[in-house]
């Protein structure tokens, strides 16, 4: 079994807004990355998401960027080394992150955001799980500073 999840949401804002909330470092520090974020979004750059309720920093591989459609990232699987085995065999990997935006043709957007490619372990099925819930926390925290103003992630963690 791949170890892979896709997550959605509609926010009610056009499309070339709510790209532009997640390309551009200071919007995505305004709801996500809460440490800072650190260089736009752009094919082949890598740049720096820092969270303070999680410790980092996050280096993150930009692979391809399609303006208002589809962001291709890669960063650290971050799953730790699995049990029993050779931390310098098991260490560092990346997995892969895909956000895309549709415009639903009434002033809102639907985002989706998958990510796959942790190894079949418990310890890969355990990180796969805590990505999926901040993605999903991603989603929710946008739709609350791009519709409405606020910071969802202010003092949620920590």
């Amino acid at each position: 079994m791949d170890l892979k999840f896709e997550v959605s949401g509609r926010i009610a804002r056009p499309v070339d807004e709510v790209f532009e909330a997640v390309v551009n470092p200071e919007k995505l520090s305004g709801y996500f990355t809460t440490g800072g974020a650190k260089g736009r979004l752009e094919t082949g750059a890598t740049v720096i998401w820092e969270f303070h309720d999680y410790p980092g920093p996050f280096p993150v591989e930009v692979v391809e960027v399609e303006k208002n459609r589809r962001i291709v990232l890669k960063w650290e699987a971050n799953e730790g080394v699995p049990e029993g085995e050779d931390p310098v065999v098991a260490a560092g990997y990346m997995t892969t992150v895909t956000m895309r935006f549709e415009d639903l043709g009434d002033g809102r957007t639907l985002v989706t955001i998958a990510e796959e490619g942790w190894r079949q372990t418990a310890t890969g099925l355990k990180a796969s799980y805590g990505n999926c819930m901040g993605w999903s926390q991603m989603i929710c925290a946008m739709k609350m500073w791009i519709e409405h103003g606020i910071n969802l992630r202010d003092g949620m963690y920590r």
